[in-house]
This record gives C-alpha cells, sequence and structure tokens, in this order.
C-alpha cells in the first residue's frame, strides 16, 4: 500500500525557501506570482496492515514539526 504525505508550514510561519522561489520566478520574467508557500512531500510504502493511527504517530513523532508545520495523509491502494 501506498500513503503520502503531504507537510506545510502553518500560517504566519515565515517561508524563506517560497520567498527565494517567489523571487526567482520574478526574475525569470513570470509576474502575477504574490506569494508561494514550499512544502515537502513524504511518499510511504508499507504493509497493508499499518494502520492510519500509526501513520498519524510517524507524522507527529518524525514527519512534520507539528509546531510549526500542518500534515495531510492520503492513502491509495
Amino acid at each position: 500500500m501506498k500513503t503520502r504525505v503531504y507537510v506545510t508550514l502553518k500560517g504566519g510561519v515565515l517561508d524563506p525557501q517560497g520567498k527565494a522561489i517567489q523571487n526567482a520566478l520574478g526574475g525569470l520574467g513570470f509576474s502575477g506570482v504574490n506569494d508561494v508557500r514550499a512544502g515537502k512531500l513524504i511518499e510511504l510504502d508499507h504493509d497493508d496492515d499499518v494502520t492510519d493511527a500509526a501513520i498519524e504517530e510517524m507524522c507527529k513523532k518524525l514527519l512534520a514539526n507539528t509546531v510549526i508545520e500542518n500534515f495531510r495523509i492520503e492513502r491509495s491502494a
């Protein structure tokens, strides 16, 4: 089974990587981009018996810094 974990910064947390991307886009001539927030995607390939609760616990303990980041879990077969 596969699970994707999307990790993004919480609102109000400074995002220097997003700001660098926004500035680079402007430098390349792309206009109209008002803000960029960068995040990360983590893909897990795991046994079918790994529970949603276990994946959530993985996120809370290792995959996301829950003080400054949110996470969203998407499971697929």
